[in-house]
């Protein structure tokens, strides 16, 4: 090569490319010549080296010059500008001893040095710009120029090979840089915010102090890895993650972007706005995660031309270039340097940023749902708005790397086609027929995909809010015994979207065939034409370039039907998220300071409200009404007169159609239906507000919250569950109204506060609470209880939706009409207990008269027997920590999961059909290395080659049926065992498990039952199978593989059994953070109207955050630990392929032929994708297996006694009689807690009427729980007709009883299939029962009748109608024995009084137990029963009772006389 040194074509170039156009010989120099090409670079780094000096200048001028920073001056960089001063030696050196190459020697010179200069200063980022640029285009250009130079069959000298060394370092320094403004973005604009004291606290994670090394190596896991070795992780073990990658940054960031969208006019009417939005937000983010994934697709395209440099190498039979052979070696080393590292770091920031714009999401629909105008609730349901956060936006945040696969699939496509037509020439032509129909047959099968898709999303959501509903109301369902009724509709529901299911999995399998017929297919026709045109000859190079080409096509090919589907669940999910965000919001009710001449606190004028906002039908009009402030204003009205509507009028929750409504102060409200958020009793009342105790005992006093706090084991600081599960009625109302008390607002709206509270706490309520502690606030009061009206300043009588009469006490019972109606609806109930003799009894006490005040009522109180106690807690809290397995559980979920699937034989088919499937593919690409060694004819070479490839594919199908199979039984047996477990729970489940733990089993482990783990264990066997076959493969032909093969699967098994240990801990947190987030949405979203009331919308916006950031937190460091564990795998299978293709290099001539050569590289060059592939879905598997653990925790829960004991079941007629007889009944919730019924014994006669009495939180709850089995006692029994009640099924026990339950529930559906759910009564029987119950009006005016729609929790039905038709059940049913569990708490006296009438009627022969708080309602009982902390103290006829002037039950009913005494005087 040295004697044509001189060739006079040098002139121009340097000692560099002297060896090559040396060996051109000179001839004509044309763009393809290295020559030009080498000359093309240099004109690039002289142009880039005029911008970087043009910014240096500019920076001078304007006197930008930044002082250098710190973290520029590392060793990294010093030793690349080092390697860069040392090329620019050479390149000088060069430049003295050949005299030729003079000027393009200074030229590059200069150009090192400035590259060197350049590590070093970069005063402003368009500085730092070009110099990122100008290494990244010179390290890709040269690369590309010596790659190529390398496939024609030249070597690289020792110098060549130091430039280019230098070269790739740049290109990791630009790297560096990249990732450093990525990960630093944000960090320069916070430091200013920031506390200084922060800076000092390390807790976030390693990341954002690692080097460069150490980011692309994923290092900085290296501590958190070693930890969860050592031990199994929790959530306090977890670095945090910095404010750059916080929900609160991402989501305010998209909020404004997503504000200036929607104000911009010209954009409002464009689909997909919500799309374009995220990608203004987050466009840095996705550009260089788009820069790392165009990195990875051409080091994937060129690969093939490697493998033809490699196999035209071993062609060589005479005396090989070694030189030649080690840098092919060196390139192939290279490229799979760079597809590992831009792949992981693709999939890691395209996660990482979805992260953040799922937590963006999560964030602003949160925020949106608490904005929600009433129309917008309706139209979404509780459900499907935590449906939007738990799938949608959890969906969104995978969206990113199919994104760019959308791009980089195609690119890779496209680069192998080209790649096909340098090898082929014009034979590829043909091929890319069937390419081309492959391609299009895939358009409409993801079509059918997508359909399949959004109908399956359409029956999930309906499975879900129903399966939300029942959950919620699982108690009354006991009750009623309807649990096989509703199991039955929820399994319908999942019927139907199983059948979705059923259709999108047994598609996917047609899918397999598709994506593998099509290469065996191109490649047939491609070297049938090739053969026919010899248009190239049919050689080893030839052949297996074109395979090695069809394999980086099969995956776009294979992955593009995948990304469709994809894409349209995304653009589903989009859609759903952008209807909901384009939502009406209800308008933020404006609070003004109260004007200082006037002490007007709310004025409305001419005001009409509805809820349909277009509609004409109005729920409230002509509303006219001025409140001072201090005034305490009461109002009235029966059932469904549109007194809780006049509240929210007043909170801007019903949207106005006329008139104006002004408020002037803060807002405390206390809602009809408790609220009560899980969490303590303090957490509760404080709400959000900083404790201030003075205040805080206030509240607890006034609120009758005293005793019932000491008696709870834990005070105030006792966890109250879900929907406050554990705390009685009462409990929940006054806990409610301290939290308003605490409030400390100007003027309080209370809804009914008095409803669930017995009459004693009643009264303490009035008088403490509303007219002492509030004595200066503006109360608007929404009250049943006529005694209390006399007290108020004025009186507002509600009726059909307008303030029909306004004025004092004594001013309206003169003007007669709707008041009067109500008055003495009450005094015809007081009344009852107005006969003589009782009438002398009680008149010694009521010698205070009027003068009774507060303080009297207080020591009567304090003296009084009948103490608070309480069902709640005890030394064991409540809800109890969310389970999560821990460490190592082997094999057992996966035998879990074939063992309850019965999924053996579909698993074995499943890895059989893999098997033959691999071993057809082996077969028939080692016919082609034969037959090109044997000289066969082309007809036979490709004729074999496509029949075996063809029929291979019939195996891919069976696998991928196998799969579907075995996913289908699985998902089938867990959802039915899962239903069957947690509808046969007792109740005690119910009150210590958050409905969202449930919830989360039955939609998002569920899902991943039904999508992810099927295709994973058919991925894991595929990836397996595979990577053993290669290894086989390569060292069929270079046996001396395995030596390094056998150690690297040792290390690689060490690796992941390293990453496994914290992987699991990582994904199992991460189980229990999602939940927490689904149920603060959840219980946010059922509050709404009093955090907005009380403007605590930015509180809970604030908490909202942090949940998601714990989730973010787990999520995080899950995918970084899995690409820590990726890029290991792949960097110790590519040692497997270097001794590979080191042996093919270095072995003599003719060992190996050429046919051989290149079946071995072809197989070596997939192995590290094949590797990586199995230890993906071996990851997710393990991931995935966790919610088989989960689920399964709910499949074997402690189940009720049964529903029906076949050989023992009470005679039909049971009971005949309806006696009832307790025997020293004791009662406790749990085997930790303490007793709550001690020892109860007396009986309840045949036929008679008994009410229960008691403090709040006595037992009489428990007593109507144990009547029912929902809790068993521990000691005593209760009989039922000499029928002991424990030795009959659950089912024939409650079918025989009936209850009127405390909070009324009624289920979205029809008037007929709330009152009838089990369908046993005709129409005329429901007509009859609903005239008995006063609904037949207000349903017979509807056009439906009937099929009156009721929405969810009844909501578009006032709480007095609920209360309707919860007795409408119980008169349809007609048993022996009624129970009223403070049924009359939410009705009017007139309501009431008709209530009592009809149960009097209707049941005159049955046994009537009543919990009442009305004294009226107990007076004209058989019998009257007095509980006190669980103890009976009185049972006596009511007249008995009050002849003894010192029985708990005469106090009772005195303090109620005094009080109607003092409003009737």
């Amino acid at each position: 090569m040295a004697d044509k040194l001189g060739d006079p074509a040098m002139a121009l170039l340097d000692w560099s490319s002297s060896w090559i156009c040396a060996e051109e010989g000179g001839a004509g120099l044309t763009l393809a010549s290295p020559c030009v090409q080498r000359s093309l670079v240099d004109c690039v780094n002289v142009v880039l080296l005029v911008a970087y000096v043009s910014a240096l200048l500019a920076a001078c001028v304007r006197g930008q010059w930044d002082a250098p920073r710190g973290r520029s001056r590392r060793w990294e960089v010093a030793a690349v500008s080092a390697c860069c001063v040392a090329v620019t030696a050479a390149y000088a050196v060069a430049g003295f001893t050949e005299a030729t190459a003079m000027p393009a020697s200074v030229v590059r010179g200069l150009v090192w040095l400035a590259l060197a200069a350049s590590l070093h200063v970069q005063p402003t980022r368009p500085a730092r710009t070009v110099a990122v640029l100008w290494w990244t285009l010179f390290s890709l250009l040269i690369t590309a120029y010596n790659a190529e130079a390398l496939a024609r069959g030249f070597g690289l000298n020792i110098a060549e090979a130091v430039a280019w060394a230098t070269n790739l370092l740049l290109l990791l320094c630009a790297l560096r840089s990249l990732l450093r403004q990525n990960h630093g973005h944000q960090k320069d604009d916070d430091a200013l915010s920031e506390p200084l004291i922060d800076k000092a606290v390390h807790d976030d994670s390693e990341l954002y102090r690692a080097g460069l090394f150490g980011q692309l190596a994923f290092s900085w896991l290296n501590p958190l890895l070693r930890l969860g070795r050592t031990k199994a992780l929790d959530l306090a073990d977890i670095p945090h993650i910095a404010s750059e990658d916080c929900a609160q940054q991402a989501s305010h960031k998209f909020s404004e972007a997503w504000s200036r969208h929607r104000q911009d006019k010209t954009q409002s009417g464009r689909a997909n706005r919500l799309a374009l939005v995220l990608c203004k937000c987050f466009l840095r983010e996705i550009t260089v995660a788009g820069f790392y994934a165009f990195m990875r697709t051409l080091a994937i395209a060129v690969s093939p031309a490697l493998l033809f440099a490699f196999v035209r190498y071993s062609n060589q039979e005479e005396e090989r270039d070694h030189r030649v052979g080690l840098s092919l070696v060196g390139c192939l080393l290279l490229i799979k340097l760079v597809e590992s590292l831009s792949q992981r770091h693709w999939f890691f920031d395209s996660r990482r940023t979805g992260m953040r714009i799922r937590s963006a999401l999560m964030a602003v629909i949160f925020q949106k749902q608490l904005k929600l105008s009433s129309q917008g609730r309706k139209n979404h349901s509780t459900g499907e708005i935590v449906n939007y956060i738990a799938v949608d936006a959890y969906r969104l945040g995978d969206a990113l790397s199919w994104l760019h696969m959308a791009w980089s699939s195609p690119l890779q496509l496209a680069i192998a086609v080209g790649t096909l037509f340098w090898a082929l020439r014009l034979g590829a032509l043909p091929g890319l027929v069937p390419l081309i129909i492959f391609g299009f047959l895939n358009v409409p099968f993801a079509k059918l995909l997508q359909g399949y898709q959004a109908k399956f999303m359409v029956a999930q959501d309906e499975r879900l809010r129903s399966t939300s509903e029942v959950l919620n109301s699982m108690k009354i369902i006991k009750l009623q015994s309807w649990e096989e009724k509703f199991r039955t509709m929820v399994e319908s529901l999942r019927d139907a979207e199983f059948q979705w299911l059923k259709e999108t999995q047994m598609k996917k399998a047609y899918g397999a065939v598709m994506y593998w017929m099509s290469p065996t297919v191109v490649s047939a026709v491609m070297y049938t034409a090739t053969a026919i045109l010899g248009s190239a000859p049919l050689n080893a190079s030839t052949l297996f370039t074109v395979l090695a080409t069809l394999r980086v096509m099969a995956e776009p090919v294979r992955m593009l039907p995948e990304i469709l589907t994809m894409m349209i669940q995304y653009k589903v999910s989009l859609d759903r998220i952008e209807k909901f965000l384009i939502e009406d919001e209800i308008k933020e009710a404006v609070e003004r300071a109260p004007s200082d001449n006037s002490d007007i606190r709310v004025r409305v004028q001419d005001g009409n409200f509805s809820w349909n906002a277009s509609a004409a039908d109005l729920a409230l009009r002509n509303v006219n009404l001025s409140i001072r402030q201090g005034e305490k204003v009461a109002v009235c009205g029966a059932v469904g007169s549109g007194k809780s509507s006049l509240l929210y009028t007043l909170l801007r929750e019903i949207p106005r159609t006329s008139g104006s409504v002004e408020v002037f102060g803060s807002l405390a409200y206390v809602s009809q239906n408790s609220w009560i958020q899980s969490g303590t009793v303090r957490d509760n009342i404080l709400f959000g507000k900083p404790f201030n105790k003075e205040l805080y005992e206030k509240a607890i006093k006034s609120c009758a919250l005293d005793k019932d706090i000491e008696n709870f084991n834990h005070g105030d600081l006792t966890e109250i569950g879900q929907r406050g599960l554990n705390m009685s009625g009462g409990q929940k109302q006054r806990i409610q109204l301290a939290r308003a008390v605490y409030n400390d607002a100007d003027i309080y709206l209370l809804d009914d506060p008095f409803s669930a509270v017995d009459a004693h706490t009643a009264a303490v309520l009035f008088y403490d609470c509303v007219m002492t502690a509030l004595s200066k606030k503006t109360v608007v009061l929404v009250t049943h209880q006529v005694e209390f009206l006399t007290e108020t300043d004025r009186i507002l009588v509600m009726e059909g939706g307008q303030v029909k009469q306004q004025g004092k006490y004594a001013e309206l019972l003169e003007s007669g009409t709707a008041f009067e109606k109500l008055v003495s609806a009450h005094q015809s109930s007081i009344t009852a207990l107005d006969t003589a003799s009782q009438r002398n009894q009680v008149q010694d006490q009521l010698v205070l008269d009027d003068s009774i005040m507060p303080s009297a009522l207080l020591s009567t109180r304090q003296t009084s027997d009948i103490e608070v106690s309480t069902k709640g807690p005890s030394v064991a809290q409540l809800t109890e920590e969310e389970e999560k397995g821990i460490g190592n559980l082997g094999w057992k979920p996966y035998i879990d999961y074939i063992e309850v699937s019965k999924g053996l034989l579909p698993l074995c088919g499943m890895f059989i059909a893999q098997v033959l499937f691999t071993g057809l593919q082996i077969m028939s690409t080692y016919w082609l290395a034969v037959a090109i060694q044997i000289n066969v004819s082309s007809a036979l070479l490709v004729g074999a080659y496509s029949g075996l490839s063809i029929f291979s594919c019939f195996f891919a199908y069976l696998r991928s049926l196998f799969a579907a199979t075995l996913g289908l039984k699985a998902s089938k047996a867990f959802f039915t065992g899962l239903m069957d477990s947690v509808f046969k729970a007792p109740m005690s489940f119910f009150d210590s498990t958050p409905v969202g733990r449930i919830l989360t089993r039955a939609s998002s482990d569920l899902s991943i039952l039904d999508f992810d783990i099927p295709y994973s264990m058919a991925f894991v066997a595929t990836g397996g199978i595979e990577v053993v076959t290669t290894v086989l493969v390569i060292s069929t032909v270079t046996w001396q593989v395995l030596v390094v093969a056998v150690p690297v699967a040792i290390a690689m098994v060490y690796v992941q059994r390293h990453y496994v240990a914290s992987a699991r801990e990582l994904v199992r947190i991460n189980g229990t953070t999602k939940a927490p987030v689904m149920n603060y949405a959840a219980e946010s979203i059922l509050g709404v109207v009093t955090i907005r009331a009380f403007a605590a919308t930015d509180m809970f916006i604030r908490n909202n955050l942090q949940l998601i950031d714990n989730d973010a937190t787990m999520f995080f460091h899950t995918v970084a630990a899995q690409e820590w564990v990726l890029i290991r795998v792949e960097a110790l299978q590519s040692l497997t392929i270097l001794t590979s293709s080191l042996f093919l290099i270095l072995i003599p001539p003719g060992v190996i032929s050429p046919g051989f050569a290149g079946l071995c590289l072809s197989y070596a060059l997939t192995l590290t994708s094949a590797q990586v592939f199995l230890t993906r879905f071996y990851s997710y598997l393990e991931n995935y297996i966790i919610s088989v653990e989960r689920i399964k925790q709910y499949m074997h829960l402690p189940s009720e006694p049964p529903a029906v004991i076949p050989d023992n079941r009470p005679p039909i007629s049971w009971p005949q009689e309806g006696r009832i007889d307790l025997q020293d009944l004791k009662i406790k919730y749990r085997p930790n807690t303490p007793l709550v019924l001690k020892g109860i014994t007396c009986t309840f006669p045949a036929g008679n009427r008994i009410g229960v009495v008691g403090r709040t939180g006595s037992g009489k709850s428990t007593l109507i729980s144990s009547l029912f089995r929902l809790v068993d006692p521990v000691g005593g029994r209760i009989l039922i007709d000499k029928l002991d009640i424990c030795s009959v099924g659950l089912k024939d026990l409650r079918t025989k009883l009936s209850i009127i339950p405390q909070e009324p529930t009624l289920f979205r559906g029809t008037v007929r299939n709330n009152l009838d759910p089990l369908g046993l009564h005709s129409d005329d029987e429901i007509w009859e029962a609903l005239e008995k119950c006063q609904l037949k009006r207000s349903i017979s005016s509807t056009a439906a009748l009937l099929d009156t729609v009721v929405s969810d929790d009844g909501d578009n039905w006032s709480v007095g109608q609920r209360q309707l038709f919860c007795l409408g059940r119980v008169l349809l049913r007609r048993n022996k024995i009624l129970v009223l569990d403070e049924a009359t708490a939410s009705i009017d006296s007139a309501t009431d009084a008709i209530l009592q009438s009809v149960i009097r009627q209707q049941f005159t022969s049955c046994t009537v137990i009543t919990i009442a708080h009305r004294v009226p309602t107990v007076t004209d009982s058989d019998r009257v029963m007095v509980l006190s902390y669980g103890k009976l103290l009185e049972y006596d006829t009511p007249a008995k009772l009050l002849e003894d002037k010192d029985s708990a039950f005469a106090k009772l009913v005195a303090e109620y006389w005094a009080n109607c005494k003092r409003n009737s005087t």
